[in-house]
């Protein structure tokens, strides 16, 4: 129902940077919110950063002041700059689409690796 093609993953070193794109088709929700979730090996997964169709934008503690994400809502992709990547950063991470107000379902990509590593 709703199609998520994730790109920008890859091997950067530490204080290097990456930008993420998602870009969302099919069945489509006016309300939404697009976001990115990562899993590191033998963690849960865990929120990156979202934002909804309304530009309201929520992040995790760890990525504040080094991650942001944005959208272009024309084209339903959302973005996710990574700055001062940090070897914690390593991870698959995962391409979030969430139809809503009310909350109808959420739609994952297959992930993406990002690794930080010297």
């Amino acid at each position: 129902q709703v199609q998520l093609v994730e790109s920008g993953g890859g091997l950067v070193q530490p204080g290097g940077s990456l930008r993420l794109s998602c870009a969302a088709s099919g069945s489509l929700s006016s309300l939404n919110a697009m976001g990115w979730y990562r899993q590191a090996p033998g963690k849960q997964r865990e929120l990156v950063a979202t934002i909804t169709s309304g530009g309201l934008t929520n992040y995790a503690d760890s990525v504040k002041g080094r991650f942001t994400i944005s959208r272009d809502n024309a084209k339903n992709t959302v973005y996710l700059q990574m700055n001062s990547l940090k070897p914690e950063d390593t991870a698959v991470y995962f391409c979030n689409y969430r139809k809503g107000l009310p909350f109808r379902g959420d739609y994952w990509g297959q992930g993406t690796q990002v690794t930080v590593s010297s």
